[in-house]
């Protein structure tokens, strides 16, 4: 037991997290991991992801890597919220019930506000209103309860406008007319991007492991459709991830037939550094994912300010473009790769705000 303490512990400090909390109900069948990586800049938002994860041990990977992204996407985002995230272990589409949503929300409000959930892969909205039942401390409920609602157009739009920073970057393109683009997962997000590309005159070529998601776009868009399996080796001016994360691998990155990289998949790079080597070594320009994804956190943090305002949530959306386009110039000023120039500016805001705490500030 202290072996296995030790490992978790070491894990913890190597992502560098503040607070990792797992959660068990057994009345619910509730297994779930919340990890607060950063509060620097404010309470920890990140959503709560659902899935039949192979081991514990895969869960709280996930939960790590995925909450410290959440760190770095509310940074670079301008955004003064820190990083966290949840996963329950469980399946979707068999293991969701009220119980095991009021029990995780009873956990959340145990947190007193360090935490603040909001949907993710797994869980939509009306699973964040019967969180909302036991904490107030969610994002992502509907209108009618004064939420944002449904966070993926947001979202796809931020990541359609990223893309354009993108294919200015590695392709010269300043629209879309003509390129093609293979959107891996067409689910919420990968649904409306596939709108935004196809009216802006780009080819689309679309896969989903769902088939009933795959057709739903495949009804409403004039796209080509092609298996899972053939995505990564399809010929392409962008590849978009937008399912998954993990899928920029030793193994994949050589299969690739694209020259950019740009999607709202969350953590695509296998292994940043290596991986992210190997993207420009192939000279494969990448939008790094926790910026160009950032639509759906920008759109839930209005919430937090006491009233959603729409508009304000597109156009800071829309800006994904100019910041992307930060990091591209910082990229290259300082001679390092996508990735780890937005891993810069991230840290640079962070530190920048702690070195500020010294200024004493009497209690309110």
């Amino acid at each position: 037991m202290h072996d296995e303490a030790s490992a978790v512990f070491s894990h913890i400090a190597r992502n560098d997290h503040e607070q990792v909390i797992f959660c068990q109900d057994a009345a619910s069948g509730l297994k779930a991991i919340i990890a607060i990586h950063d509060t620097t800049l404010g309470p920890a938002l990140g959503g709560c992801r659902m899935y039949p994860y192979a081991s514990e041990d895969e869960a709280l990977h996930d939960v790590l890597r995925l909450s410290r992204g959440m760190t770095y996407k509310s940074a670079v985002a301008g955004l003064n919220l820190g990083g966290g995230k949840a996963v329950i272990i469980g399946n979707p589409k068999t293991d969701k019930k009220e119980t095991l949503w009021r029990a995780l929300g009873r956990f959340i409000a145990g947190l007193g506000g360090r935490y603040v959930t909001a949907e993710d892969s797994g869980s939509n909205l009306a699973d964040m209103e019967t969180v909302r039942l036991e904490t107030r401390h969610v994002v992502g409920v509907s209108r009618a309860l004064g939420g944002s609602g449904d966070p993926s157009p947001v979202t796809a739009l931020g990541v359609f406008s990223g893309m354009r920073a993108a294919i200015e970057e590695g392709l010269g393109h300043n629209n879309f007319a003509g390129l093609k683009v293979a959107v891996q997962g067409c689910g919420a997000v990968g649904y409306h991007l596939v709108g935004h590309l196809v009216r802006a005159g780009a080819h689309v070529i679309a896969t989903d492991k769902d088939q009933d998601v795959l057709a739903r776009v495949a009804a409403d868009f004039p796209v080509e459709v092609t298996a899972p399996e053939k995505i990564l080796q399809t010929p392409c001016d962008v590849l978009a991830p937008c399912a998954m994360g993990g899928i920029l691998n030793s193994q994949t990155i050589d299969q690739l037939r694209c020259r950019v990289v740009a999607g709202a998949a969350n953590n695509q790079l296998g292994h940043e550094q290596e991986d992210g080597r190997r993207l420009a070594e192939r000279g494969i320009t990448y939008a790094p994912d926790f910026v160009i994804n950032a639509g759906g956190i920008i759109n839930v943090a209005s919430e937090l300010e006491g009233y959603y305002n729409p508009e304000r949530a597109l156009a800071q959306a829309q800006g994904i473009h100019s910041t992307l386009r930060t990091v591209f110039a910082h990229a290259k000023e300082h001679n390092i790769l996508s990735f780890a120039a937005a891993n810069e500016l991230a840290r640079k805001r962070l530190n920048a705000i702690n070195s500020s705490r010294r200024i004493f500030r009497p209690a309110s």
